[in-house]
């Protein structure tokens, strides 16, 4: 049963590789590689399950929030063009 599971998440990352590389727009390459992200932890918790090591949960876990934040930092990139505050040297002449 987690095996077949195991088969149909990688299928489903094959399609969601086509999604972010066929994509029209950057917003649905980003959602793609979310999802992939999403799919590779879900493969990650099933593989932990099938091979009795309860570790690979943590793993999976920890791989869910660099995943999380990553895609927001990312968005914030497209949507503003910086990470960080755009004109801190601008704001130096003001004192």
């Amino acid at each position: 049963m987690f095996i077949a599971a195991s088969a149909a998440i990688i299928v489903a990352m094959a399609l969601t590789l086509i999604r972010a590389i066929l994509g029209p727009t950057i917003y649905d390459r980003i959602l793609a590689v979310n999802l992939f992200g999403t799919k590779a932890l879900l493969l990650i918790a099933i593989m932990g399950f099938l091979t009795e090591r309860p570790e690979f949960l943590d793993i999976a876990l920890v791989y869910a929030l660099i995943n999380f934040i990553a895609t927001i930092a990312i968005m914030k990139f497209f949507r503003f063009s910086h990470l960080g505050h755009p004109h801190e040297e601008d704001n130096l002449g003001d004192l």
